[in-house]
């Protein structure tokens, strides 16, 4: 064994030949996918529409079932500890999770209270990260009043309230403004510095190559490539960037679907 796979951080995340066909579809989303996700990893599932990262990312935090093959989380397999991973990871979706008629804290309590955090330790914890991520003042505001850009940041706290082991992403800086991409992004940085592993999954590449330090690139529900940005693009002819390689694998056609 070489002395860098010796050394290299245990994988977090281990999926072993994991397949899902839905009821009267043709296809598998994902057919016998196998990757490793090193821990503490940003790690980012890049690909196009109907490549099969929603599913994989439903798989993964026990949405749906797979069809067959396995995977684990922190050694924890989904047929028989999936409460045990439940309980250890963070979900941000892209649709916002949030009450629109509550107050930002009343969201973040509500939510806190379902993770079983209680009392003072949640108002604190709530309190903190509203304050990290420029929220504060509007703490005690309707959501329904919020930019875009602060339901993104509410939307994020929400799912890291428990101190989540791996977080999972969807589209975490969709449709905001420069600014609250850069505090979104820069907070995500500093989170992951703390030992949380990130999953991430965006159309914005560039973004991606910078953000990522691992990424796997998925068409038709199997990981074509994976490694970190930079090794990606040296693997690539002439590539100069992530999205040269990444029209380099799944093609430019259009990927249009109703």
């Amino acid at each position: 064994m070489s002395e860098t796979l010796k050394n290299s951080p245990e994988p977090v995340i281990r999926i072993h030949t994991l397949s899902k066909k839905y009821r009267e579809a043709e296809d598998f989303s994902v057919n016998e996918l196998t990757l490793a996700v090193p821990r503490g990893e940003i790690f980012g599932l890049l690909g196009p529409n109907g490549a099969g990262k929603t599913t994989l990312i439903s798989m993964l935090c026990g949405l749906i079932r797979p069809t067959s093959g396995d995977f684990t989380i922190n050694g924890w397999s989904y047929r028989s500890q999936g409460e045990e991973i439940r309980k250890n990871i963070g979900v941000v979706p892209q649709e916002y999770a949030l009450y629109p008629s509550l107050s930002a804290r009343e969201n973040l309590v509500y939510f806190g209270s379902m993770y079983g955090l209680r009392g003072k330790a949640l108002e604190q914890n709530v309190e903190e990260h509203l304050d990290h991520l420029g929220l504060l003042k509007y703490a005690d505001k309707k959501i329904e009043t919020f930019s875009g850009g602060m339901k993104r940041r509410v939307n994020l706290i929400a799912g890291i309230l428990h101190s989540p082991m791996v977080l999972f992403l969807d589209e975490p800086t969709v449709g905001v403004d420069i600014q609250s991409k850069n505090v979104i992004i820069e907070f995500l940085k500093s989170y992951n510095r703390g030992g949380t592993t990130l999953i991430y999954t965006s159309h914005h590449l560039i973004e991606a190559q910078e953000f990522c330090t691992r990424v796997a690139i998925l068409d038709h529900g199997q990981v074509l490539t994976e490694g970190t940005p930079q090794q990606l693009i040296g693997s690539v002819p002439q590539a100069r960037s992530l999205e040269d390689v990444f029209l380099s694998m799944v093609g430019k056609e259009l990927r249009d679907y109703a």
